[in-house]
């Protein structure tokens, strides 16, 4: 009656020793180390790794080990303090074509990484780190899309001769994306061939509608909320992806940058522990323009119309308003030294933009360009009990030089302060702009001893939460408590082998959702238990007892684990950051509780009860068949 198959044995073996595999890697621990990989990808020689040595030698660093795997190369080290020590000593002797990343490296044996089995990675609670929460400014996206469209629509219409009173932007209602564009016509023949060229031309994000007020005639063009959400989501989609350009130029592994709601998004650096710079690297929005410089008008007189004054090195300059060659058309910017010994940027262009930047310099042969900075900051006030943020650029000149030749895709920018302005430039501009202006909503520091407490803690309850468990369950259920026992031990390895497998992120409420499955596990035993007990008093057999309590009671636990799934797929799919922790553990504890409260226990029992004339389980009562 209670037996299982040869082949459910056989599976019970494959998947302990599968689970032990996988969750092994977790107890060798890691050291903290650096993590080298050239930016083009060829990997290190060994003049350069003993460079590394050297350097780090004279300083008194001493690495635990220099291993080249891949094209990268892992630099283990003691501690931390030595770690942070190293990285900045090896990459001013490296240069900026290496990214020297922070890293925990495992120590798992080789035979281990063979399997490709790796250690769960740890989140910023866990190893210390900074944790960033940036508001992203999509009505203003909304705002420079309509102030385009404004201009092409404009545009358009002159091109067809198309006569027009005026057009201007409908304000947007509550700050919904639900804006547009007014055009005003003197009769109503005008606006019927506007209104056939705009339907005909590339505006198809817009409904247009039709409308008179006394003796004028009115197209209104409303931005329609499908094209607003797919706008807003592609500039997400494109600030994520300067982020994370931003971060890997910081030389942060392992980094986690999503998107939270509809405009917000949550950076976290793990080890990392100089917030300014990350915030100088992350959080500034700069970019250069190159524009030619007025040397008609007086620039100490009446500021023409087109124009812009500027101060350079204490004199005033007039500069046209348009841009000759703007940053995003920047395809790589590195940092070199000029003729004169002084800091510069060396810039490749691509794009559009190269062949009008190649045609204007070649007509303004001799005649003075200037490169401005442009850095964009947002400012915050409080107006009516709101937090009003807004977007305000300064731009200043950095450079006045004379165009010798028609420039290509290859120029330099020279008059950098410092070095380090050269390098800040250099990389916000290999990393580009921020499709839609950003600002911090909140900072978080954890430091790596804190961090340490945390997994101290963490572990501390959840060997604290199966020993009170394990001995209720032994005392209370003896033999079938012991049962209990190892399937619950079973249920926290096959946890541990799921998340390093999927290479899950282990946070501080995901090692809560560990201890909260155990108590869940062994509460399907418990129903077990108490089913089989129930049977014996109504004197059933012990063999037709078990049999019975584990048909009786699978129903029930089932019931209780789909709630409590359905409960945990809401909290992954609506919550962020930690509360997503919690619940991919909770899931997968679920899932695994029910094989081991279940599967395991019921194969352990066979082994031991089955197919053997019993009057009395070890079970807690005595009963005798």
């Amino acid at each position: 009656m209670n037996h299982y198959a040869p082949w459910r044995y056989a599976l019970m073996v494959v998947l302990i020793i599968l689970g032990v595999i996988y969750a092994l890697p977790n107890f060798y621990g890691a050291d903290p180390a650096l993590q080298l990989q050239t930016k083009s990808g060829v990997p290190f020689t060994l003049e350069q790794q003993e460079k590394v040595t050297e350097v780090l030698t004279e300083q008194h660093v001493e690495p635990i080990a220099v291993t080249q795997e891949s094209s990268a190369l892992l630099i283990r080290f003691k501690n931390t303090e030595d770690q942070l020590k190293a990285q900045s000593y090896v990459q001013a002797v490296l240069g900026e074509g290496v990214t020297v990343a922070l890293n925990l490296a495992p120590r798992t044996p080789a035979w281990l990484r063979a399997l490709n089995a790796e250690p769960m990675k740890l989140g910023l609670d866990l190893r210390g780190g900074i944790h960033f929460l940036y508001h992203v400014d999509v009505d203003a996206m909304y705002q420079e899309q309509l102030n385009t469209d404004v201009r092409a629509m404009g545009e358009a219409l002159r091109k067809k001769t198309i006569r027009y009173m005026r057009i201007g932007i409908i304000p947007q209602a509550d700050k919904t994306p639900d804006g547009g564009i007014m055009i005003a016509f003197r009769n109503e023949e005008d606006r019927a061939q506007a209104l056939s060229v705009l339907e005909r031309d590339d505006f198809h994000a817009y409904q247009f509608t039709t409308s008179k007020q006394n003796d004028r005639y009115f197209i209104q063009a409303i931005f329609q909320h499908t094209a607003a959400l797919a706008l807003a989501e592609q500039a997400m989609t494109q600030n994520l992806t300067t982020l994370r350009n931003r971060v890997n130029a910081l030389g942060v592994s392992e980094p986690v940058i999503q998107q939270q709601g509809r405009d917000q998004i949550s950076v976290d650096l793990p080890g990392i522990q100089d917030s300014a710079r990350a915030k100088e690297i992350i959080g500034k929005v700069a970019t250069v323009r190159l524009q030619l410089v007025d040397m008609i008008h007086d620039p100490q007189g009446p500021v023409p119309v087109g124009d812009t004054r500027f101060m350079y090195e204490g004199r005033p300059y007039l500069l046209y308003n348009e841009v000759v060659l703007r940053g995003r058309s920047i395809l790589s910017a590195t940092t070199i030294t000029d003729e004169n010994g002084r800091p510069a940027v060396s810039i490749r262009a691509g794009g559009g933009e190269v062949s009008r930047f190649n045609q204007i310099t070649a007509e303004n042969v001799g005649r003075p360009m200037a490169t401005v900075y442009v850095e964009t900051k947002m400012t915050s006030k409080m107006v009516d009990g709101k937090v009003i943020t807004k977007t305000q650029e300064e731009p200043r000149v950095i450079n006045i030089a004379t165009i010798n030749s028609a420039l290509g895709n290859s120029f330099q920018i020279s008059g950098m302060e410092s070095t380090y302005a050269a390098k800040n430039l250099a990389l916000l501009l290999r990393s580009g702009a921020y499709s839609v202006p950003i600002a911090p909503v909140s900072e978080r520091t954890i430091g790596p001893s804190l961090g340490a407490e945390n997994i101290h803690a963490g572990t501390l309850a959840c060997e604290m939460g199966l020993l009170f468990v394990a001995v209720f369950m032994l005392f209370y259920y003896h033999v079938f408590g012991l049962i209990a026992n190892c399937a619950l031990l079973l249920n926290v390895i096959f946890i541990v082998a799921i998340m390093s497998s999927l290479g899950a992120t282990l946070t501080l409420p995901g090692i809560a959702a560990i201890v909260l499955t155990v108590g869940m596990a062994v509460d399907a035993n418990v129903l077990i238990n108490e089913r089989i007990r129930e049977e014996l008093r109504n004197g059933i057999s012990p063999q037709a007892s078990i049999a019975a309590g584990y048909q009786r009671a699978f129903v029930t636990i089932v019931d209780a684990n789909v709630t409590t799934l359905i409960v945990a797929l809401i909290l992954f799919s609506l919550g962020t950051g930690s509360v997503q922790g919690f619940a991919i553990t909770l899931i997968i504890g679920l899932m695994t509780s029910m094989v081991t409260a279940i599967f395991f226990t019921r194969g352990l029992v066979n082994i031991i009860y089955g197919r053997k004339r019993v009057t009395s389980l070890s079970i807690g009562i005595t009963v005798q068949s």
